[in-house]
């Protein structure tokens, strides 16, 4: 009962701001134009500058598993490639299919997984987790770039992919982030501080963006692909994972981040980056929607599990 109360705990806010978001555009407070606007916004200012703060003050120096992080990418990796090949071969339009893969590859480990670290593993335990986050990060939005343009539309060009990740404002906010840290640069507090407030406002405008861009009565024509997604993030995702974890040996602390990155919902940005570069924007948020809802019920059922087997 304990961890679903944490689970709910973490999920609430954010549907608190999706509703909210709902509830502005219901009474016009705002149009459709003004939503674009607050999603360009959130994607070339905000979310970048949350990113380089959340990979700016991680501690990757607390703690440092060559395994655990060589086992995060292969994971990653390897999901990615089997969604690459499968997703084409299930979906025939490439603005659904690009969001489908991202959606199921990319979990909001941030924003959600780090919450639920502190509570199952306590604050002195989450280094393993804060590593995994300066790692990995990065990762899901590189892939999630290539995922994107590769299905933009028309034959791949190579140029443009590698034009597209390296203007990408979530890419530059990581390779900056991780400059900062390595070369210990230190910025002055006012500084800090500005980045911090700065930072704090990009989930919030983002969830509230994503809830008066909601349709309920449109979910019914993306049904299959919601269903897909939903349960390839929630259910195969970590099942995958999370037995490979095992199967290596990973328990406790260093358990807990894999089982965060593979089964937390589908990261809010994902929505705002699917709009911004050509992806199915609706069926983005749909699935942001609802498996943030369900991660409730399943990151409630993935603790309880593996805490009766007593690998966490």
């Amino acid at each position: 009962m304990e961890n679903l109360i944490i689970s709910f705990n973490v999920v609430l806010p954010l549907f608190l701001c999706m509703a909210l978001g709902y509830f502005l555009k219901w009474i016009k407070l705002y149009d459709d134009a003004t939503l674009k606007t607050i999603n360009k916004l959130v994607f070339k200012v905000f979310l970048p500058i949350y990113l380089f703060r959340s990979i700016y003050t991680t501690d990757l120096s607390a703690v440092f598993n060559p395994k655990l992080i060589l086992f995060a990418v292969l994971g990653i990796l390897a999901w990615f490639v089997i969604l690459m090949l499968v997703v084409p071969r299930i979906e025939k339009e490439d603005a659904k299919r690009g969001v489908m893969v991202q959606a199921m590859f990319r979990s909001n480990f941030v924003l959600y997984g780090l919450p639920v670290a502190v509570s199952l593993c306590g604050e002195e335990n989450i280094g393993a987790t804060s590593l995994m986050i300066g790692i990995v990060v990065p990762i899901f939005n590189v892939l999630a770039v290539i995922t994107l343009e590769t299905f933009r539309g028309g034959k791949p060009s190579v140029a443009k992919m590698a034009k597209g990740i390296a203007t990408n404002p979530l890419i530059i906010a990581s390779v900056i982030g991780i400059a900062f840290y390595f070369l210990n640069i230190k910025l002055p507090t006012a500084v800090e501080k500005t980045v911090t407030d700065l930072g704090r406002v990009a989930t919030p405008l983002a969830l509230v963006a994503l809830g008066g861009e909601f349709k309920f009565h449109k979910v019914k024509g993306n049904l299959k692909q919601l269903i897909i997604s939903v349960f390839g993030k929630l259910v195969i995702s970590p099942l995958a994972i999370v037995a490979a974890g095992i199967a290596l040996g990973f328990r406790d602390e260093m358990l807990v981040p894999i089982l965060l990155m593979s089964g937390a919902p589908a990261a809010v940005s994902s929505y705002t980056m699917a709009q911004q570069m050509g992806g199915d924007g609706e069926l983005a948020g749909e699935i942001v929607v609802f498996t943030t809802g369900l991660s409730i019920l399943t990151i409630f059922l993935w603790v309880f599990v593996l805490k009766q087997l007593g690998f966490i």
